[in-house]
């Protein structure tokens, strides 16, 4: 039988486009310790975070928050936009300010942008809608409700049809509203993994940095990947993606942070968010 440090090391993938620079040139088979990645929606994602069935990877920021005693964040990794995210779209019969009390159809793929809606929502406009939790289909959602969120590669599919409803981007919204960037997507690790196979850690750590750097160095390829899976134009998925920030320095992190305090004065985490950044050395811890 291996022992305990020797087993597979297990990784998540977001499968979203919006993650796709991080990880187009990561490869788990060139890696010395073994391990296999996992690709899916974040809800999965987080749920296999929060269980310890998944090791190290991808995961909605919200997760991140409610998990964030026994998870440690990676440096420099992230889904974020200072500004429009494109791919994070509230569409609605009404302007914002026309919805009052009305009902919210809310996607079940993720809890960051769901919960940013609910901030922003109770915060922005002092609106307190009833939500619903429905399948990611546009049309099935309108039929139940005054408006809907998606996200990710459903958002982006809906943008482009003709539908009549007024959309909202999300991260624009936070961004007028607040004057901060979003992080939508974080990547973090299991503090019992990062202790047992702190080798490990900082090889899948550095290939998600070489991914995202050879990515961001020519995007082309992703391009062309999201085209031909995806639909859409060139000249659309080059903006998408030069318009996302795959960092996670300070601007990324003051957001973040904002976004948590706001969640714990909703009740929507049930305690204060203390983030705390893996490095080399095993973990630094953020300065407050």
């Amino acid at each position: 039988m291996p022992a305990p440090g020797n087993k597979k090391t297990i990784i998540g993938k977001i499968k979203y486009t919006n993650a796709w620079p991080i990880f187009h040139y990561f490869e788990p088979s060139t890696l010395h310790e073994p391990a296999s990645m996992v690709s899916e929606v974040p809800s999965y994602l987080n749920q296999g975070m929060s269980d310890g069935s998944i090791d190290i990877g991808a995961l909605s920021s919200f997760a991140y928050g409610l998990l964030s005693e026994q998870l440690l964040l990676l440096p420099e990794l992230s889904v974020s936009a200072d500004g429009p995210v494109k791919s994070i779209l509230l569409f609605s019969r009404e302007p914002l300010d026309s919805m009052g009390n009305g009902t919210i159809a809310l996607t079940n793929t993720s809890a960051t942008s769901v919960n940013l809606l609910k901030i922003l929502m109770s915060k922005a406009l002092g609106a307190h809608p009833t939500y619903l939790t429905t399948e990611p289909d546009l049309e099935i959602m309108m039929s139940n409700a005054d408006a809907a969120l998606l996200i990710g590669d459903n958002a982006i599919k809906a943008s482009w049809e003709e539908h009549g409803y007024y959309v909202t981007d999300l991260g624009a919204w936070w961004k007028e509203w607040t004057g901060h960037s979003m992080t939508f997507a974080v990547w973090a690790v299991n503090r019992d993994t990062a202790q047992r196979k702190p080798e490990a850690i900082v090889e899948i750590v550095d290939a998600f940095q070489t991914s995202k750097a050879r990515s961001l160095a020519n995007l082309q390829p992703i391009v062309e990947e999201a085209c031909s899976t995806i639909g859409g134009t060139t000249e659309y998925w080059e903006r998408y993606f030069s318009n996302l920030c795959y960092d996670f320095g300070e601007r990324q992190y003051e957001g973040l942070r904002l976004y948590f305090r706001y969640a714990y004065e909703l009740g929507l985490v049930q305690h204060k968010v203390h983030m705390e950044v893996w490095d080399h050395n095993m973990l630094i811890q953020v300065k407050e």
